[in-house]
Parts: C-alpha cells; structure tokens; sequence
C-alpha cells in the first residue's frame, strides 16, 4: 500500500514576535508556543486563483456566510467570514485597539501544516477594527483543497477553529445514501480479507472489508489530482470491525466538490488485518453512473475557472465549450453550464500571442487564425440553443461578419481564406463557414442575407475539388486551385457532412441532405478513415502520434455524424455504438480517462494519448451513441 503523505510539522515565525513590544516579546512567544505555533510569512505562499486570484476586497463579495464559531479575544472579535459564491474567504477583528492585527492561515492537508499571515492588517489609529483581504478556499488548477482560520493578535494570539473540512454535493459527506452500488475496480484482499471500493448513484463512495475479524479496519483515501497526492483525504471514515462481526463498512463521501470547482475526484478504499500493520488498498477510481456523466466529469477536471478554458489550446477549447453543451443539452445534467458563460466573459477580450494561442486574440475571439475564430462562432451558437442568450448569437453573428471579410471570389472562385495573410484555401476554414452561416440563418428570424451567403459557399465547396472521386475531403487546394491530395482527417469530413445537414435544414433542398449521406457513407466505408470498424486517424497508427490538433479531430466528426443520424432516422446509430462501445470497454481507465485511440491499442514507444483533448473528443463519440 503506498504510503500516504506526511507533511511536515508546523514553523515557527518568530518575526511576528518581534514586532510586540520588547517588554511583551517573552510573554508572547510562550503563548504562541503553548497556542497555536504561526506558519511563515505569507510572501512566501504563491497567489491562488480560481474564480478569482487570491487577495480580492471583500466588497466583491455577493455573499457571506460564517462557518465556525467567532472568538473572543481579550475583549476583541475575531471571526472568519466565507464568500460561498466565489469560494473565497476573509478574517476580521472588531471592537479593538490601535495595532491589533488579523490574518488567515490557510492549509492544504487539513490543518497540519498552512501557510500563516496571509493578508495581515493592523488596527490603524482612530479605528476599532479591521479585515483581510480574500483568500481561495479552493485551488481548482492545482486539484487541492483548503482549510482556513482567521488569527489574531491583541495582547495574546488565538485563532478561530479551522473551517471548511467536509465537502457537500448531493449530500454532505458521512451522509446520505443514493441508490446504486457499482464497484469501479476490482477489491483487493489481505490475509483472506476482502476491501471493497462502492460507489451509489449520486457519486458518493464508501468501503467494505468482509471476511475479516474484531479490529480490522476499512477507511477511504480521496485525492483531488487523480491519486497523485492525498494530504486532506486519508482515512476518511476510518472504522473497525465490531465484536462479533466479520466486516463493515465506512460512511460515505463525495467524489467531487462543486463549491470549490473540483471535479473528478478520485478515491479508494483501504485495510489493515488486526493481526499486523500491513494494510492494501484498491485502484484508484472515479464514478461511473453513466458513460456521458463520467466523461464529462473526467473532462471538467481539467478546466480551469480563472482562465476560463482549457490550457492551452485555443480552438480545442472551443470545442470542449461545445461538447459540454452538448452533454447538458442532450443529458438534462446542468453542472457545468456556469462555464458557458464563465468562459465567453473572461475570453471575449483581447490577449497577447502566448496566452490563449500563438496568435494575439484581439477581441470577440477573433485572431489571424479564420478557422479558430470559426469554431468559438459555433460554439457561441450551441451555447445560444442552450441558454436562449442573445449575448451568445450576437457574438457568432459578430465573428461571421469578420470571417465574410475574407471570402475572396478572384482566387480559386470562392471561398474563406485560412488565414489573414491570404496564404490557403482549406476544408477546415470553408467547412465550418458553411455550417455557421447556415446555423445563423436557422436562428435569426426573417434573415435573407446568411442564407445567400451559406448556399453560395456550400455550392462553391461541393465544386471546389476539396472532394476527391471517393467522396473524402482532403485537407486543401493547391495555388493553382486543385484538390492538393493531402490527409483526409476526420474533422473535415465531419464539417462537411455537417455544413450539408444545416443546408438542408436552410433550404429543404434534398440534394444537400443527399451529399452530406454519400460523405459520410465515403468514411464508413474508407480504410483511410476507418480500421476494424471504428474511425481512425491517420495519426492513430501504431508507428506515429497525434498531435493537440489531431486528438480532437474525430471527436468533430461524430458530432456531425450524429447530426446527419437525426434526420436519416438513426441511419448510423450502428456505428457510433460501435464507436461508443469500444471506447468504454476498452479505452478507458478507472479515472474514466479516454484516449486517442478508440481501440486502447498502444505501444511503449507510441502510447495511446490521453488528455483534455481526447478526453472531449470520446465524449463526443458517446453522446452520438446515446
């Protein structure tokens, strides 16, 4: 069993002390010794920041809750205030006297250890009190949790108790009892006992020893980074085995902790035979209600709420918004729609080339980059059908207007440059135009203009040549305006397939519908796109890796497929089960982890990839299975 983290003991800060009165500074540092020993100056802790960076004004707080317990001391109140909304919180002293100071301490392994003075401020003169500024209870980027006290001093130090230990979702944790009772990974054993890991319904898990004796004891470890480190979540309803009795369970606990933006937790159980100190534990596991609901969670884990995308892809990101809509439209589940609008706030602005993408984003989610821009234009239209915000359409509507200015009949007859210095006609850029203009026409009531627009470039793409003799889009024309017979990659098949739905749904026009079908009928059938049944990217073989960009690729076009599904009556359902089945049986790991390759196949020297990227793509390919 691994052994778990122990952290070191708590600093002194003599330096705190020093700054009393010589007369007092014995005095004080025996209390602080026999009190509570303060942790190190708080320059020395990095800034947190989720939905916002550590050190917010209080003022900014919609809200205020207090968790523990004021303190009296000497006279003074010293209380902890928690801003619930933006999981942040504050100390303050009252009813005191020129140069009383406050602080928090903050600690990631329950209260072991923490980080001390953070934010101290002295009662200046003429004042009563004063506060801190906020502090993040939560590091949702780093996959940690805090606890918080608020400490003072006033003539002696004290600090209020610590707060925010147990973490509540469908039920607080010790509680609660949903109905369900899956075992995600295999039970280990130990001296003929057996140690169980049980999840229910609602995402609580708790652990069981059986075949045991008096005294042997189950517990379970919760880790918020995928079982890399545990300090807050050893021992979690660590219980014996009662006189009498061969087993027994613990309470149970959440796995993930939407107060603090922290999905995906994982946990395990653990047992130690009362007649040694050896112990075992099971796998480390996640939640598996459901495919989509697991996928999704696994995803969200590595969203980050204070950049408000996915580090660091700039349209991966994109289409992770849209998958996410997607599952909440398609499930009913509406837990992660706050990124929707988290997201398009934070990134509507303007960011120098490094921090979102290579390019510099210069506003409404426009760069030099057309096809990046596109995406973030559907995915702003998705969130639209979703929230019935006109912020989101008048957003698309305001990236379309852009990308129209570089539609350009004198090369090639048509179509959307791939970048502003007019270097690449491609099936990425004119495929996503033909989808947005139409889906704008589809959403604006009485509109003429994208609807000319949206035919005008679908006739031009379906003549274009980008559509080889076998029905598969290469990847671009040549300068002299050929088809440049390079890759067939999923993602513009899926566009295309894609643009020709939204032109039937524009027009009624049957033969839109009819090119969409021998599209994806071409990649069906394809051995360029297809292997053993199911969709493969060039980049999947054993012998080559997928980079960020073709990780997401075949996600794109089951999306599509699953459009073309809707209005073909289930015509390729068969084969997104298959796609569906397989990733689920055998691409995914106890943390529910998808990979790039749908197969699970890799190799020591190509390793089957698994990141934010495939984690959205696989979740598409579920959702198009149902």
């Amino acid at each position: 069993m691994p052994t778990p983290w122990s952290p070191p003991g708590p600093r002194r800060a003599a330096a705190t002390l020093l700054a009393a009165a010589a007369a007092l500074a014995t005095a004080l540092a025996t209390v602080a010794a026999l009190l509570l020993p303060l942790a190190g100056n708080a320059t020395a802790a990095p800034a947190v920041c989720a939905l916002a960076c550590d050190t917010l004004d209080p003022s900014r707080a919609p809200a205020e809750t207090f968790p523990v317990p004021n303190v009296n001391l000497n006279g003074r109140l010293l209380e902890l205030h928690v801003d619930d909304a933006d999981g942040m919180a504050w100390a303050s002293i009252d009813q005191g006297a020129t140069g009383d100071s406050v602080w928090l301490d903050r600690s990631w392994d329950g209260g072991a250890t923490w980080d001390g003075l953070l934010g101290k401020a002295s009662i200046p003169a003429t004042w009563t009190g004063t506060r801190t500024l906020m502090y993040n209870l939560y590091d949702p980027v780093g996959h940690r949790r805090a606890v918080l006290r608020a400490c003072g001093d006033a003539q002696g130090v004290t600090c209020t108790q610590w707060a925010r230990q147990s973490v509540c979702a469908a039920a607080c944790d010790g509680a609660g009892q949903a109905a369900g009772d899956t075992q995600p990974v295999a039970p280990t054993t130990l001296n003929g006992r057996t140690i169980a890991l049980h999840i229910d319904g609602s995402g609580m898990a708790w652990g069981t020893v059986s075949g045991g004796t008096a005294g042997d004891e189950v517990w379970l470890d919760r880790s918020w980074d995928g079982g890399a480190s545990w300090p807050d979540g050893s021992g979690k309803g660590r219980t014996s085995v009662p006189a009498g009795a061969t087993g027994t369970g613990t309470a149970r606990f959440n796995t993930s902790d939407p107060l603090g933006r922290l999905y995906g937790g994982a946990v395990r159980a653990c047992g130690r035979a009362v007649e040694g100190q050896n112990g075992s534990c099971t796998a480390w596991a996640r939640p598996t209600g459901s495919r989509t609901a697991a996928a999704a969670d696994a995803l969200m884990y590595s969203y980050d709420p204070n950049q408000a995308y996915w580090p660091s892809s700039w349209w991966n990101s994109a289409v992770a918004v849209a998958t996410v809509v997607d599952y909440a439209r398609q499930t009913g589940d509406t837990r992660y729609t706050w990124i929707v609008d988290r997201t398009f706030q934070v990134n509507k602005g303007t960011f120098p080339a490094g921090a979102r993408s290579s390019d510099p984003i210069e506003g409404d989610f426009v760069s030099r980059a057309t096809d990046d821009a596109e995406w973030w234009a559907l995915a702003w239209i998705d969130a639209y059908d979703l929230t019935h915000d006109s912020r989101y359409l008048h957003e698309a509507v305001t990236i379309a207007s852009y990308v129209n200015g570089l539609w350009d009949t004198s090369t090639c007859g048509g179509g959307v440059w791939w970048d502003r210095e007019r270097t690449y006609k491609n099936a990425v850029t004119n495929g996503l135009w033909v989808r947005l203009t139409a889906e704008l026409h589809n959403r604006l009531a009485g509109d003429s203009l994208w609807l000319g627009r949206a035919t005008t470039a679908w006739t031009w793409f379906t003549r274009s040549g980008l559509i080889n003799s076998s029905g598969l889009v290469n990847d671009g024309l040549t300068a002299s305006c050929g088809n440049n017979g390079q890759t067939v990659w999923s993602y513009n098949q899926g566009l295309a397939i894609g643009a020709g739905v939204e032109v039937y749904r524009a027009t009624g026009d049957p033969a839109a519908l009819s090119t969409a079908r021998r599209l994806a009928d071409a990649a069906v059938a394809s051995p360029a796109l297809v292997a053993s049944g199911l969709l493969t990217e060039s980049c999947d073989a054993p012998t080559a890796e997928c980079d960020d960009n073709g990780k997401q690729f075949k996600g794109v076009f089951m999306r599509y497929l699953q459009d073309l599904d809707a209005v073909t009556g289930n015509a390729y359902h068969a084969f997104a089960q298959t796609q569906a089945d397989s990733i689920w049986n055998h691409d995914r790991d106890s943390l529910n982890r998808l990979g790039e390759r749908w197969s699970g196949a890799g190799t020591t020297a190509h390793p089957n990839a698994r990141d934010w990227r495939t984690q959205a793509s696989a979740l598409s390919a579920l959702l198009a299975a149902g």
